[in-house]
């Protein structure tokens, strides 16, 4: 990432994901790597179902304006993220999708990135980890955050009792990028 580059990206579901806390631990991993960072989040009034997301200017100078307007990169929990946050992507866009809740995307000059996000993270015993798998990916396909870093967020911010789980979700989330890195490079 260049001194005067900016990064805007998107972490959309519903309430109950934890699309906020995921948006924080990627904030606290990047700023541990010296990048300023801007977090902010918007949600519906209902603490469950309604629309959420959480939002991230990335620079390694100054945040001139620290809201996005311009999504580099969508990570897409729940089609209900699909409609407010469509608008806001940037040509070339790179946009990661779960295939369970959120299995077509619009038509778009993006790069769109089907992955079992939700299901592996039934698979690895609850859904409620689907955002951390989606952080390890996001990771992988956009370069942005070192892996050390992103692991020490997850690590700070997961209570004792679940963080054997996200940590595996984590490392499932760096697989799945990894392999759709791997088959966009064999494809290209």
């Amino acid at each position: 990432m260049k001194r005067d580059q900016r990064m805007e990206i998107r972490i959309g579901g519903t309430g109950g994901q934890g699309l906020i806390l995921s948006g924080k631990m990627l904030a606290e991993a990047l700023s541990s790597m010296g990048r300023r960072v801007a977090q902010s989040q918007t949600y519906e009034p209902t603490s469950r179902g309604g629309f959420c997301n959480s939002d991230l200017v990335v620079t390694e100078g100054e945040v001139d304006y620290p809201l996005t307007s311009a999504l580099d990169c969508l990570v897409l929990l729940d089609r209900m993220a699909v409609a407010p946050s469509w608008a806001l992507l940037k040509t070339g866009a790179l946009v990661i999708a779960d295939t369970r809740l959120c299995p077509e995307t619009p038509a778009g000059d993006c790069s769109v990135h089907q992955l079992p996000l939700t299901r592996t993270a039934i698979e690895l015993g609850s859904e409620r980890v689907a955002n951390i798998v989606a952080l390890g990916a996001l990771a992988v396909l956009t370069g942005i955050c070192d892996r050390g870093a992103l692991e020490r967020a997850v690590r700070a911010n997961t209570p004792k009792s679940f963080l054997d789980i996200n940590l595996d979700a984590l490392a499932e989330g760096y697989r799945l990028g990894e392999q759709t890195h791997r088959a966009a490079a064999t494809a290209a």
